[in-house]
């Protein structure tokens, strides 16, 4: 079982890689070379390898989509041409994290509201009680997870909200999550001050909530990211040291990977 989970990771891995090296082929790069994303969001596309990691988290059109805490909707928009008319994308924005950084919805309505993003709808519900009116085929949350473990988010139960998380997916679904890495067995200690999480610990926690871990794309890596600066220090803009993963709700009761 272990090798098949090596094997998968690998293969997750050499996909990212190959759309990364022949420059992003396809549907992604018809996403990424739309010429209504604005300039302020191409211009994040060198570090934030949106090819790979779209490549890593394989939309299809017709899925259904949750771009969880979605920021500005730099990756909403880039879901919305990739899942297509037929499909749907759903910026769930918990409340506490607007109330907290308010400005991001404006941008995403005016994204639903642009020609060709009519699949676009948005969610603003509070953190404790997020749920959805249909299960998702996917749920990616990019450089936010660790807001879970901040105060302001004023989360009751980190687990609770995993398990309303693996809910939102139907089985089979996939869930991404991008963040700031944090030093080796630091867990989440250092969520607040310096914006990171141990990567373990995210493991940790989704597989508790039932989640089966597939694999880790490493394009974001930086190794000389010593993980002591917080992650929005102009210094380390791009620079940090991020991890990609990969996990999958299980297809029925009792599978492991």
């Amino acid at each position: 079982m272990k090798a098949m989970t090596t094997l998968a990771a690998a293969l997750l891995l050499c996909a990212n890689a190959l759309v990364h090296a022949q420059g992003t082929p396809g549907a992604i790069g018809r996403a990424l070379a739309d010429s209504a994303r604005p300039p302020e969001e191409t211009a994040l596309d060198q570090a934030r390898h949106p090819a790979a990691l779209l490549a890593f988290a394989a939309i299809s059109p017709g899925q259904r989509v949750v771009d969880l805490m979605p920021g500005n909707g730099y990756f909403t928009r880039l879901f919305s041409t990739l899942a297509g008319p037929r499909g749907e994308v759903i910026a769930l924005q918990p409340a506490e994290m607007d109330k907290a950084a308010p400005g991001g919805l404006t941008h995403l309505r005016a994204l639903a509201a642009s020609p060709g993003h009519a699949n676009v709808s948005l969610l603003l519900q509070p953190v404790n009680a997020m749920q959805l009116s249909a299960p998702a085929d996917l749920v990616w949350t990019s450089q936010n997870y660790h807001d879970l473990h901040v105060p302001f988010m004023g989360v009751r139960d980190v687990a609770s909200v995993n398990r309303t998380i693996f809910n939102m997916l139907k089985p089979g679904g996939a869930l991404i999550v991008v963040d700031h890495a944090a030093a080796p067995a630091s867990g989440a200690s250092q969520a607040d001050a310096l914006h990171r999480i141990d990567p373990q610990a995210v493991r940790d926690e989704l597989q508790a909530a039932g989640f089966i871990y597939v694999g880790e794309s490493t394009i974001l890596r930086h190794p000389e990211d010593d993980h002591t600066a917080a992650a929005f220090d102009p210094a380390m803009k791009g620079r940090t040291d991020r991890f990609v993963y990969k996990f999958r709700k299980p297809i029925r009761v009792g599978e492991r990977l």
